[in-house]
């Protein structure tokens, strides 16, 4: 059975709860080499496999600390933490993040997102504050905790016209 979609006026009363865990999405090589393609980023930890296998302690490449970062957002999306009658949804910033354990190539993660504040900022306009934990399949430590901030903007009615 599917939750049903968040409106402004289920999210208010949503303060302090869980807006949903994501399906598991695996952080395969692929994605982490696309990543430092786009990023520039071509540390060894995070594109030679055989090289972390020899030098690296996590006997593995790992994923770039902002890629799991980034998938916040979709998996945020997937989760339906964004209010159906949002017109437009922005990263406002971030309040606290903390890398706790590593994402290693091939891992599946997920997000776990609560619900933390919900300021009014205007007509319209709501600052959404937000505890989020990207979880790793079989391991007890996170792999990061990220208080995200998201302007929301609310779709107005358009007045009929007659």
């Amino acid at each position: 059975m599917s939750k049903p979609a968040l409106t402004f006026a289920t999210l208010k009363e949503a303060v302090g709860q869980e807006l949903g865990v994501s399906q598991w999405t695996t952080v395969d090589q692929t994605r982490i080499d696309q990543f430092a393609d786009c990023t520039g980023d071509h540390q060894w930890i995070h594109v030679d496999a055989e090289r972390a296998r020899r030098e690296s302690p996590f006997r593995a490449t790992i994923a770039h600390g902002f890629l799991t970062l980034s998938i916040i957002g979709s998996l945020g999306q997937e989760i339906g933490a964004i209010p159906e009658n949002t017109q437009a949804a922005f990263n406002y910033g971030l309040d606290r993040v903390r890398f706790v354990a590593p994402v290693r190539a091939g891992t599946r993660v997920r997000l776990r997102s609560t619900l933390v504040s919900l300021e009014d900022r205007g007509p319209g306009q709501y600052l959404m504050k937000a505890s989020n934990v990207i979880e790793i399949e079989g391991d007890e430590r996170p792999a990061l905790i990220a208080d995200t901030l998201i302007m929301l903007y609310e779709r107005r009615q358009k007045k009929a016209v007659c």
